[in-house]
């Protein structure tokens, strides 16, 4: 075996490892320096690792999900409109209604932040390990139309169907 770093980050990516090498060559410097035991080196690079497909893991349900670009909640005004309630947002943004499998629908005037809240619930979502699918309902519709067979038409339903959180806008 080797003592280099570098060797061995190339060896944990062969095994699979999806830590970067730079952050397994500092994990290794650092269980080193800190003169980790043996089980204790383990469960760091266990813990790395898990941090790392998970972060992998969030990107790709990010990418899948569509949501584009978004205010997050943090920089919404809250006194504009005034007829948006506030705590039921919040608790919707615990994602209760998701394990009863129920719905949720925000209605109201044109500009007043349907979209962005909605959006907001659905990254609420990937952060909470749910996988999402953002599209508009006119979107949706024309995908499944353009389906030329019964079994394309079913296949393509699924885009839909399989998401934990699907979030179907007006625009």
């Amino acid at each position: 075996m080797t003592n280099d770093p570098r060797d061995l980050t190339v060896l944990l990516a062969h095994l699979g490892f999806r830590a970067g090498r730079d952050a397994l060559a500092a994990f290794l410097t650092h269980a080193h320096k800190s003169r980790l035991g043996p089980t204790e080196t383990i469960e760091a690079l266990i813990a790395l690792e898990r941090r790392a497909r998970e972060a992998t893991n969030l990107a790709s349900r990010t990418r899948a999900a569509y949501l584009g670009a978004y205010k997050p909640l943090d920089r919404f005004d809250w006194a504009h409109p005034r007829k948006i309630d506030r705590a039921l947002i919040e608790r919707l943004a615990t994602l209760d209604f998701v394990g009863r499998g129920e719905n949720v629908l925000l209605r109201g005037q044109s500009g007043v932040g349907k979209t962005m809240l909605a959006k907001n619930l659905g990254h609420a979502a990937l952060l909470a390990g749910k996988t999402v699918r953002f599209t508009t309902l006119a979107g949706a519709l024309a995908d499944l139309l353009q389906q030329e067979s019964l079994p394309a038409f079913e296949r393509r339903l699924k885009r839909y169907t399989r998401p934990a959180v699907l979030i179907l806008d007006s625009c």
